[in-house]
């Protein structure tokens, strides 16, 4: 039986496409799927997936770690990322299986989803450049700490509860211009955080059938509910989306050499010129 097979109906109710199309893709927001039950994303399944994946498309740690913590910090869990995954009930610990698009059977569930949701993207910021998946593993009370991500991202809940707290992407107060320069030039996702934050977030509770639309580079933490969770994220990128990252990456290149240069506004027509001159410095090697 094949991932289309398993499939019979779409994944994304018409009214998911119609509450899509009025957030992105600036805004976070809940979302519903009825993607169902699939073997692909069983306990067993996830773990052989885990066990196949290059050492760089896996990480797993602790789930009891900080909101706000360096990734130096992290520690280990002492186990396989097989082990994390069979035992996730009672481990205390969290796990992310990455760019599972590399692997066939998963790249077409994938590609499968990201169809569906084409009609609603397409007009608002052009092709779906990238298509990339991840999976989330989670210990109950586990936590993903403090981060951003440079990708249009639906995350959809397939097991257990959680709370996706969520702040404005752009807003200087919760990840300054430099922790974008940072990033941009190679740094970790992981972003300072301050509990004065607590009072800004938009809090999205996610349970089975739900899923949550998260906009490029919104900041944002994940709390875990009392059960085992299992989430699929499915990501892609835009020309916009590259835009803003080489804009950013630029910003980090003047930096260094002394200027002090603003917040590159968040729609590419505005970021175009600090894009293209990123581009064109690279082209001529004038910046790594």
């Amino acid at each position: 039986m094949t991932a289309h097979q398993l499939i019979a109906r779409p994944v994304f109710p018409a009214e998911t496409l119609e509450r899509m199309a009025a957030l992105y893709p600036a805004q976070a927001g809940l979302l519903h799927h009825h993607l169902p039950d699939h073997p692909l994303l069983s306990i067993e399944a996830l773990a052989q997936l885990g066990e196949s994946l290059p050492a760089s498309e896996v990480e797993y740690n602790p789930g009891n770690v900080p909101i706000g913590i360096r990734p130096e910090e992290i520690p280990s869990n002492g186990l396989s990322i097989g082990e994390t995954i069979r035992t996730i009930d009672t481990n205390g610990s969290w796990a992310v299986l990455k760019n599972i698009e590399n692997v066939d059977a998963y790249r077409t569930l994938l590609m499968d989803l990201l169809g569906e949701l084409e009609p609603v993207v397409t007009p608002r910021t052009g092709a779906m450049l990238t298509p990339q998946g991840f999976i989330f593993i989670s210990s109950p009370g586990s936590i993903t700490p403090f981060h951003f991500d440079p990708e249009h991202n639906i995350l959809l809940q397939l097991r257990g509860t959680k709370v996706m707290n969520v702040w404005p992407a752009g807003d200087e107060r919760f990840a300054d211009r430099r922790e974008h320069e940072r990033y941009h030039a190679g740094g970790h996702r992981n972003l300072p955080w301050q509990d004065t934050y607590r009072g800004d977030a938009q809090q999205v509770p996610l349970g089975p059938g739900d899923a949550v639309l998260m906009p490029v580079m919104a900041p944002h933490f994940v709390a875990n509910g009392d059960a085992p969770s299992i989430s699929l994220s499915i990501t892609w990128r835009s020309e916009w989306s590259y835009r803003e990252s080489e804009a950013h990456a630029a910003n980090a290149a003047l930096r260094r050499m002394g200027l002090d240069p603003s917040m590159p506004p968040r729609w590419p027509s505005y970021a175009w010129f600090r894009s293209v001159g990123w581009r064109v410095a690279r082209k001529l090697k004038l910046v790594s």
